[in-house]
């Protein structure tokens, strides 16, 4: 198809909103938020149920279980998606993973909830890196940041809604427990049916696959954008038979930024789902009680909401590499803060602000992944992202675990969740001369663009 038809997207009047694509994988996102921290908010009545001879390790063995799930999700979703699409890998995300948490609920033991947990962490795994790509592409690469952090924001209401929830339930039900994991299979019938009939297929997977009709028919239904430089760029080597993806990241151009985002990734997860884990079990072993230690919880990820509002604006003004690495250091500094012991809404302020700070960070470095690299290789480098990410979300649980185990939990663990936000501050700012090559990557391909659309 001539680019000149392309071209005429610009002007083309869409026909349903663009709002069903972020608005429903912001749902999405929203449970996998809250199935992602239901385990966290139930460990401390599941570890006190004598019938499911829960410990502090075995909680932890858990906790690992599922997030190797998440990791095997997010390597695979690359690939996956771009062989099946998006829509297809993410409805199948939001359908497993909710079954599988649902299905917790009656689980007779500690080795069944782990095995349960790891299977609905595959599902998981699956769901943010598809829904970052989609909001992505629908949203346009000059607002990729800002559309990243948005969508993120889904998994920490999601959190909040469910520290809340275990706030009221945990504390009125003797197996509470079994209440919260059946709330996570709601998907199955509330969200999943919207997204059957209104979530659109990307249509820069189309042009990857060379459905060229089909991806303008969606771009024009949607108001998308398929001039853009880089989709331009990305149909050109479909009609050249290149097929890059995951090999691209590991090129010389893109090879050190794509390490580098993986350590970035490795310690924001690290500090998400260690903090999501077991913070009520740490503020419990600093002699605070049962309501006020979820309430600290509910407060942590109010802040990552607040903080997601305007972070992805930030990195969309000054780069989101360069975001991140101011924000990973503040948290650091936050978390070694969160040592002193100060008056209940002296700490309260400080979990908030350290809410705000750690969990913007690691959403910055999803965005940068997600900004940095061209529609091809863009799935393969979010799912690596946060698949490589996802072994620190199974060491996070494991440091605050072994901490807690051996009595050290506080003040130490701030401590140590303090030193890997510093060493992600260093990775993101290591990260600058990558980050300058590629730019003036984008700059030639911006170019060869113009070239390709006067040729036709």
């Amino acid at each position: 198809m001539p680019m000149s038809t392309l071209e005429r997207q610009a002007t083309a009047t869409p026909t349903r909103s663009r709002l069903w694509v972020p608005v429903l994988c912001w749902l999405a996102v929203v449970f996998d938020g809250f199935d992602a921290v239901v385990l966290g908010t139930v460990l401390p009545s599941l570890i006190e149920d004598p019938t499911m001879n829960v410990t502090a390790a075995s909680g932890t063995w858990i906790a690992s279980a599922g997030l190797v799930g998440m990791m095997i999700g997010a390597l695979a979703s690359g690939s996956v998606t771009n062989r099946f699409g998006r829509r297809n890998l993410l409805l199948w995300s939001v359908f497993t993973f909710s079954l599988l948490t649902a299905l917790t609920a009656f689980a007779p033991n500690a080795e069944v909830i782990g095995l349960l947990r790891f299977l609905a962490g595959v599902g998981l795994g699956g769901c943010l890196p598809t829904a970052i790509s989609m909001v992505t592409e629908f949203a346009g690469v000059r607002r990729g940041a800002n559309a990243t952090t948005m969508v993120m924001t889904g998994y920490h209401v999601g959190a909040v809604i469910t520290a809340l929830l275990a706030v009221g339930i945990m504390t009125s039900f003797d197996f509470g427990w079994k209440v919260m994991f059946l709330i996570g299979g709601l998907p199955i019938v509330a969200l999943l049916p919207l997204m059957w009939k209104f979530l659109p297929e990307s249509p820069q997977y189309l042009l990857l696959k060379g459905r060229t009709a089909e991806a303008q028919q969606i771009a024009d239904t949607y108001g998308v954008d398929l001039s853009e430089p880089l989709a331009a760029q990305a149909k050109a080597d479909t009609e050249k038979g290149k097929d890059r993806g995951l090999a691209m990241l590991f090129t010389p151009r893109y090879r050190w930024t794509t390490l580098l985002i993986w350590v970035g990734a490795f310690m924001g997860l690290l500090l998400v789902y260690g903090l999501n884990t077991w913070l009520p079990q740490i503020m419990i072993a600093a002699d605070y009680d049962l309501g006020n230690s979820l309430g600290f919880l509910v407060v942590l990820n109010a802040g990552a909401v607040v903080g997601l509002m305007f972070a992805g604006k930030v990195g969309d003004r000054i780069t989101p590499r360069r975001a991140a690495t101011v924000w990973f250091f503040l948290a650091a500094v936050m978390l070694v803060l969160l040592t002193i012991r100060l008056p209940m809404i002296g700490l309260y302020l400080l979990v908030f602000i350290t809410g705000v700070l750690v969990f913007s960070a690691q959403n910055l470095v999803t965005a940068f992944a997600a900004t940095h690299f061209p529609p091809e290789a863009r799935g393969a480098a979010i799912g690596m992202s946060l698949g490589v990410g996802r072994l620190g979300a199974i060491s996070g649980p494991i440091i605050g675990g072994t901490l807690l185990s051996a009595g050290l939990a506080y003040p130490w663990g701030f401590f140590a969740f303090a030193f890997v936000g510093l060493l992600g501050c260093i990775a993101m700012a290591s990260a600058r001369g990558s980050e300058r090559a590629s730019n003036n990557h984008e700059a030639q391909l911006a170019q060869e663009d113009r070239a390709v659309t006067v040729d036709a």
